[in-house]
């Protein structure tokens, strides 16, 4: 007979080996994003080709948010999280045997391919870590809610940051010991062995975990709350904002404007990450949000948000009166990054609140799905305005998305708390 300590335990469990997956996983989405982007730099590519080559990357982890919630729903969030791994693991194979003797456009068609099951293992991996949580916490445990995702988050973008040094680090070290072309197929390899390892602890979590009894219709993934809709809309635009000069505009800035190595370029973005996902994992303490009765109200979302709105701006002017590039760069970033990184905890926190039990996977999925399409925007505006405008335009177009994200967050309702339903059963 199961007792009852050990059947609350089970949620706990299972929830560590989760968060454990995506930890792994999370480094190497962050290595394949720095492999790409500067191994394809040095062979000559354009701004605007090194964002098409992220562009399925974008457009299928959108799809994939639309639909992952529902298949998780239906089938549970075991078969998401390690799809998502093997199909992550499946990418990285393809990038390694990737013939540099095709011509160009063969080489982004199938460099897109390959980032096109990278998109859809991110997200799949992403929707089903960040609906397990809401499995172990109660909704009416406000604040351990809100530090639990922070701890979550921040965990994770900290961990991306690792990724950017990783990849730049295996492609800098196996390039000059093996070449540049070789470097680059034995890098995805390494990454795909080790990722490998980490799909096995699969057999660990119960088929069934996050599956609803009750078939849910299609026609549901269209059904959302008017505090979904419009938190995804402030979403949207707020990542959009990030990615439209940190994606492809910021790390070539460095590399051809400051004269930066791979290894350097990789280490500062590494660096800024990692920073931004340990202000995300303390946001709780720094915001007062970590007590009872404490938990951030829609009111925190608008004021950090038109906060920073100004941040860019001022970015891009420090630009414009001539000061020195690297003092710009490096302020600029970490006033960005810790803003941001308050904005992004509460958005997670605010999606789980505004969420029911029944509905989580699916709310999760279309919240993420609107995080997605920001990405994409900002992924295809930042290769595109950096070509033609230079970082500059990149930071004042960031200031107009941040702004729209804001005009959003301001029809934002305050989260209630509702029933509570969180019941450990035994076995489970």
């Amino acid at each position: 007979m199961t007792t009852a300590p050990a059947a609350q335990q089970a949620p706990l469990r299972n929830y560590a080996l989760i968060t454990a997956a995506y930890w792994g996983f999370t480094i190497t989405d962050g290595a394949i994003r720095m492999l790409v982007l500067l191994h394809f730099h040095k062979l000559g590519f354009t701004p605007i080709q090194i964002a098409t080559l992220f562009l399925f990357y974008e457009i299928f982890g959108v799809v994939t948010n639309f639909l992952g919630g529902w298949i998780g729903s239906l089938f549970g969030l075991r078969l998401t999280l390690y799809g998502g791994i093997a199909l992550q693991i499946f990418g990285l194979v393809m990038l390694g045997v990737l013939n540099m003797q095709w011509p160009i456009w063969g080489q982004v068609t199938y460099v897109m391919v390959a980032q096109a099951f990278a998109g859809i293992a991110k997200d799949l991996t992403k929707m089903s870590s960040k609906s397990a949580i809401r499995l172990v916490v109660p909704k009416e445990a406000e604040s351990r809610l809100f530090r639990w995702v922070a701890m979550l988050t921040g965990s994770k973008n900290a961990l991306k940051g690792v990724g950017f040094f990783v990849g730049a680090a295996l492609l800098q070290v196996f390039g000059e010991l093996y070449g540049e072309i070789m470097g680059f197929r034995i890098a995805n390899f390494v990454q795909a062995g080790a990722l490998a390892l980490i799909f096995c602890s699969g057999i660990l979590l119960p088929a069934d975990m996050g599956k609803v009894k009750a078939k849910i219709p299609f026609k549901q993934l269209f059904s959302k709350s008017k505090e979904i809709n419009i938190l995804s809309a402030a979403r949207f635009f707020l990542f959009g904002s990030r990615d439209v000069w940190f994606v492809v505009a910021l790390p070539v800035f460095l590399y051809d404007s400051l004269g930066w190595t791979f290894m350097q370029v990789g280490t500062y973005m590494a660096t800024w990450v990692i920073g931004y996902g340990i202000v995300q994992f303390l946001a709780p303490q720094l915001l007062g949000s970590n007590r009872p009765g404490r938990a951030p109200k829609a009111r925190t979302i608008q004021i950090w948000t038109f906060v920073l709105t100004v941040v860019p701006a001022i970015i891009a002017t420090a630009f414009m009166a001539g000061l020195a590039p690297e003092l710009v760069i490096t302020g600029g970033l970490i006033l960005f990054g810790i803003v941001f990184a308050f904005n992004s905890a509460v958005h997670s926190y605010l999606v789980l609140a505004y969420t029911e039990d029944d509905d989580v996977a699916l709310n999760v999925g279309f919240y993420y799905m609107a995080n997605s399409g920001g990405r994409l925007l900002g992924t295809v505006t930042s290769g595109l305005i950096f070509q033609f405008y230079g970082l500059q335009g990149c930071l004042w177009f960031s200031t107009i998305l941040i702004l729209a994200a804001g005009i959003f967050s301001l029809k934002l309702p305050d989260p209630t708390k509702g029933p509570v339903k969180w019941v450990v059963k035994p076995g489970d």
